[in-house]
């Protein structure tokens, strides 16, 4: 059994920074994410890109690369942590 906790559970524990980055397929993600891409920058759907999550599983950024993903986290006082 998964349980979920709410942004306000998290930061109870201590933990509302936290976040995670975890890669995943381009195309698992559908159309409606709504990437947006730099002009002549192309993502294919078998690429492999990084999203960050809140704790509570909210994407809130997706990157190309594992360490883009980490450095926003970083410049945005948050505390990222990876999951496989």
């Amino acid at each position: 059994m998964t349980t979920a906790f709410s942004r306000k559970a998290f930061a109870e524990l201590g933990a509302p920074n936290l976040v995670y980055v975890r890669p995943l397929r381009a195309g698992d993600l559908g159309q409606e994410a709504g990437i947006q891409t730099r002009p002549g920058v192309a993502i294919r759907p078998d690429q492999i890109i990084y999203g960050v999550y809140g704790a509570d599983g909210e994407r809130l950024a997706v990157l190309l690369k594992r360490e883009e993903a980490f450095a926003a986290a970083v410049a945005y006082e948050l505390a990222p942590v990876s999951v496989h």
